[in-house]
């Protein structure tokens, strides 16, 4: 299988969403957070051509479908469009690949979509038996009562978002009239349910994986620590954007990072997330590590993203880290399905 991902020459497609087209279209900066710059999708086409494989831009879902309708296809399709619109966005050019028997690369739908779901995700990592902090959801600001059994300091965020947006220093709330008022505020702005959960004040880790299944191993750990002097420390939106001023990343040392390794690998897998992702990791007052969330569509910025930077930490190449993605996404496809693939769906959509 290695022959396949190292010595072939594939034709890959590349989805993504730019964020200038959505900024142009009259997005807000925090609209398209999530969404990547000319620089990581220039980094990733030239990396996939040096390593040998012929690359085509597609772009987002839409653009997808039409080069689908088009009658356009790939042996492999690079994904890191994050979608647009609902809890399922990132489920949304998996899915159209998947009917179209098109392979791709990192997490397929259902998986996608679950871990978007931040609730979903924890009751699925804590089915297995693995530690997050207890939480609730509340869908009204007139009914809090979903939250009682939890203890203060609490913790709230969209239920559904990423790259920290609706977090602030705010998110951290001590009292019933602090989660009132958080609360009312996320749900008018962001249209979706509110996460709550028992704030954990310990240290904060994020662990890179790559691979899938029994495949799936640690590359490494960064620890996460907010550099401000104004008293803030939560990792907000606003630090996110302003990272080089505002946060610390560190290789962290100690027994501790065994038993943050160990619960970001165990929760990687029982979420059955494949080829690359990112599980962010947090300590509760006794030092104990508990799942936050995982990320199965990672950051791919050379210099900026958590998964590259803890490759260059690792001693890992970005060209090494890519070539491994690809590598996983073609060992799970197999050389049979290659070939089918190559020969186009077993059903036509035009046949039906």
């Amino acid at each position: 299988m290695d022959a396949i991902s190292s010595r072939t020459s594939l034709s890959i497609g590349l989805t993504y969403d730019l964020r200038r087209d959505y900024l142009a279209a009259g997005f807000s900066e925090e609209d398209v957070a999530e969404f990547d710059s000319d620089e990581t999708v220039d980094a990733l086409e030239e990396t996939l051509s040096e390593l040998g494989h012929r690359v085509q831009r597609v772009g987002h879902v839409w653009a997808l479908a039409e080069a689908l309708v088009a009658g356009q296809r790939w042996d492999l399709v690079y994904n890191i469009a994050e979608g647009l619109g609902g809890r399922s966005r990132e489920a949304q050019v998996p899915s159209l690949l998947e009917a179209y028997g098109i392979a791709y690369t990192c997490s397929d739908p259902l998986v996608c979509a679950a871990t978007l779901d931040k609730a979903v995700a924890k009751r699925l990592v804590s089915s297995a038996g693995l530690a997050t902090p207890p939480f609730a959801v509340i869908r009204s600001a007139d009914d809090l009562s979903a939250a009682d059994s939890l203890a203060f300091p609490l913790f709230a965020k969209p239920l559904a978002e990423g790259t920290g947006k609706g977090i602030t220093q705010n998110s951290l709330i001590d009292n019933a009239d602090g989660l009132r008022s958080v609360v009312a505020e996320l749900l008018d702005r962001y249209s979706q349910p509110v996460l709550v959960e028992e704030y954990l004040p310990g240290r904060e880790f994020t662990t890179a994986i790559l691979g899938t299944g029994r495949h799936a191993r640690v590359l490494g750990t960064m620890e996460v620590t907010i550099a401000r002097d104004d008293g803030q420390t939560v990792y907000t939106y606003e630090n996110k954007e302003l990272c080089e001023q505002f946060v610390r990343y560190s290789r962290p040392r100690g027994p501790l990072v065994h038993d943050v390794e160990t619960l970001a690998l165990e929760s990687y897998r029982s979420l059955e997330c494949r080829d690359a992702g990112r599980v962010d990791i947090r300590c509760d007052r006794h030092g104990r590590p508990s799942f936050m969330e995982v990320n199965p569509l990672p950051g791919i910025h050379p210099h900026h993203s958590d998964l590259p930077m803890i490759a260059t930490q690792e001693g890992m190449s970005y060209r090494d880290l890519i070539a491994s993605i690809v590598q996983s996404a073609m060992q799970r496809v197999g050389e049979t399905a290659l070939v089918e693939a190559r020969r186009g769906p077993l059903v036509s959509p035009d046949s039906l």
